[in-house]
């Protein structure tokens, strides 16, 4: 299989004819940036047609059209097709100042609308350490004696065809990665079908498209061959990366940034940095490829970040000290080394002082002193940014005005219309890109963990936030707000290490993909209040992917899981070596009859935590040498101490729970050469041996295998 981190970067440039990229359709001339795993072809109208290099083959999935290249709209009207001159291409080799090597190629066009002229220059890049990705950027130059407002540009357009990798599929058959924070549950991973469309807004967005945030990624991949594209700006940026199948079957999917902006003769405007990557594999690959590209930098785990933990949202809002403290011998008996103190603790979002009937007096200092007399650590449950103005309302109550509003009413993102802007919740929010509210949010932070000697947070509800028109900010652009999210999580998570360096931070977007403006500023990462197991298993290989193969990821409560959601199902969580939790209460019910922990769930829990204690393979390496959505049975590898750990689960039935029954042949991909033993580690039963040269058993199981190989010599 092809890996991104193993192939040397070297590279060509040539002009010459395109490969055919139709049926029956002309040749094109195209200028060719190389590299030793892609081939990149700059057609006449700008679009960049991607292909794989792999053992001595070209494969890709781009299908352009004649007319499939840059778009733009000024003065409200569409300009006319560019025709890129490539007689005339710039090629450069390049060193950033980070010491990464690269090509770049530039071609320029002239757009004419309306009666005015542009300049239009295409960037291509390819980098060393890359060789499968291209960067593409556009910038207008305006030529013209009169202002010009451009309006909407569409770039890094495609047309994907799946038959081009398999005669017999039909254009649209391929699997998905749609990264846009949109529904609570909605799935990031899916079949493509013959109606599938997708609007993929990024970064500041309310309403019915989404929650705003996201991963800039969308992908699509066969089982030869994927391709993703998206955009690798390190912060947020407010664009679209839509995705159609149109009514010839082909995918379709661009950048689109709408900047509104108004140019002066002479002035320019750049588009964010796109870019388009070819790989063998699926969205794993597409996304540790964006993720090395921007980069993230992503915090390292500690080793409390694997520790297992139980969570006190199973007494909902109402919970209380007496609550919370009634579970420690249950949470020693099954050896939790971590509490969390969960959502309704507090009375007033943005204050988050202590709720009088259920805290009162010293009575959560108190909580936290008895945990830690019994060998636990504490979490405390925040939502960071989010205040009170006196309006609207949440389930747990009616909104107030919280002081840190009225004092500061000048802190707050205020909408085009002046009022208090919306997010989770309805609440207001704070402007993050404020000196003053990131130095709140670090006394904030010395609060909780100094002050109260809470060990570590969980941020919640953490999506994104509205753009900021606060003429009190004189931000240059409104989307600042939006960009500087991250300067405040960065702010709490420094400011934790500071004051605790064992503190863990988790954050959870809940039901939907992460923030790019956030997710390097945590030290674990959370599946988000999953939909049932398959969607355990995707989001824990997406953060793999994302933040590493030793990435902490927990999947989040149990009680997600399993048949009908009955939790049940640590599998998922345990053999992709994520991190189990659950919210049970004990030794009472909570306000949730399913949330009791009795004693058939008991002996489940501790033969699991036992199991995931035993093993610990969340400190392991994933490996991901399965392709998903091809290869049957759904499978996982993970590598520890020189053994290799597979997960192997059967077809979901209707309700999406991995509940039925595999009887066939399972592959054990990535073990060295020689014989091993092969052990069901869940159950303690030895299964034989498979040679390396052919490692391939035949087995029956119901819901999950979990395997532990290891060698024999």
């Amino acid at each position: 299989m092809l890996t991104n981190r193993l192939i040397a970067g070297s590279w060509t440039l040539c002009l010459c004819l395109s490969a055919q990229t139709g049926q029956d359709r002309p040749e094109a001339p195209a200028a060719v940036l190389r590299t030793s795993a892609a081939e990149f072809q700059v057609v006449r109208t700008g679009y960049v047609r991607a292909s794989l290099i792999r053992n001595g083959e070209t494969l890709t999935l781009d299908d352009p059209a004649e007319e499939a290249g840059d778009r733009l709209w000024v003065n409200g009207a569409l300009a006319s097709t560019p025709e890129y001159g490539l007689q005339n291409v710039r090629r450069t080799e390049f060193r950033s100042g980070a010491g990464v090597q690269g090509q770049r190629l530039t071609v320029r066009a002239r757009v004419m609308a309306a009666g005015l002229t542009l300049d239009r220059i295409l960037t291509v890049e390819t980098r060393a350490n890359l060789p499968n990705l291209a960067v593409i950027t556009l910038r207008y130059a305006n030529t013209s004696r009169r202002d010009v407002r451009i309006d909407r540009i569409e770039f890094g357009r495609h047309r994907f065809n799946a038959a081009l990798a398999g005669p017999a599929a039909r254009p649209f058959d391929a699997w998905t990665f749609q990264g846009a924070s949109r529904k609570w549950g909605e799935g990031e991973v899916s079949a493509v079908d013959a109606k599938f469309e997708r609007a993929n807004l990024m970064g500041v967005v309310q309403g019915p498209e989404g929650e705003g945030g996201g991963i800039p990624v969308v992908a699509f991949w066969t089982r030869r061959v994927g391709v993703a594209a998206g955009h690798v700006e390190p912060a947020p940026v407010v664009l679209s990366l839509p995705v159609r199948v149109a009514e010839d079957g082909r995918i379709e999917t661009a950048i689109a940034v709408e900047p509104a902006i108004r140019l002066r003769p002479g002035q320019s405007y750049r588009t964010p940095r796109g870019f388009v990557a070819v790989y063998r594999g699926d969205f794993y690959e597409a996304l540790s490829t964006y993720a090395r590209a921007v980069p993230l930098a992503p915090q390292a785990a500690i080793p409390q970040s694997y520790e297992a933990a139980w969570c006190g949202w199973g007494y909902r809002f109402d919970v209380t000290p007496a609550l919370m403290l009634g579970t420690i011998p249950k949470l020693k008996e099954l050896q939790f080394h971590w509490a969390t103190l969960d959502d309704g603790w507090f009375r007033t979002y943005g204050d988050w002082e202590p709720r009088p009937d259920t805290f009162p007096g010293r009575s959560l200092q108190e909580m936290v002193e008895e945990f830690h007399r019994q060998g636990i650590r504490v979490q405390i449950w925040w939502y960071p940014l989010a205040v009170e103005d006196g309006e609207r309302r949440y389930e747990s109550h009616e909104y107030r005005v919280s002081t840190v509003a009225a004092r500061h009413p000048d802190w707050l993102i205020l909408d085009k219309n002046g009022k208090h802007a919306r997010f989770g919740r309805g609440l207001a929010a704070l402007c993050p890109a404020l000196p003053e509210v990131q130095q709140y949010h670090k006394l904030l932070t010395a609060r909780y963990l100094r002050d109260w000697d809470f060990d570590g947070h969980k941020l919640d509800v953490v999506y994104s936030v509205p753009a900021c028109y606060n003429p009190k900010h004189h931000h240059l652009r409104p989307e600042e707000s939006t960009e500087a999210m991250g300067k405040v999580y960065r702010a709490i998570y420094e400011t934790s290490l500071e004051l605790k360096p064992d503190s863990v931070t988790q954050i959870c977007p809940c039901g939907t993909t992460p923030n790019v403006a956030w997710l390097p500023f945590m030290n674990q990462a959370a599946a988000a209040d999953p939909v049932g197991s398959p969607q355990v298993r995707q989001r824990i290989k997406m953060y793999k992917a994302l933040l590493g193969p030793r990435a902490a990821v927990t999947g989040d409560h149990v009680e997600y899981t399993g048949e009908n959601f009955t939790g049940t199902d640590f599998a998922s969580t345990v053999g992709l070596g994520g991190i189990p939790g659950t919210r049970f209460t004990w030794p009472g019910p909570g306000p949730r009859p399913n949330s009791l922990l009795d004693s058939a769930k008991d002996i489940t829990f501790h033969k699991w935590f036992s199991v995931y204690q035993s093993k610990l393979l969340s400190k392991g390496t994933f490996r991901n040498l399965y392709v998903y959505g091809y290869d049957y049975p759904e499978a996982y590898a993970v590598e520890k101490d020189g053994r290799m750990y597979y997960a192997f689960f059967a077809p979901a039935k209707g309700d999406g729970a991995a509940s039925g029954r595999w009887r066939g042949e399972i592959e054990l991909r990535g073990l060295r050469a020689g014989r091993h033993r092969v052990v069901d580690y869940v159950h303690g039963v030895e299964l034989g041996s498979v040679d390396a040269a052919n490692p391939r058993m035949h087995v029956e199981f119901e819901r999950h295998l979990l395997l532990e190989v290891e060698s024999l010599r």
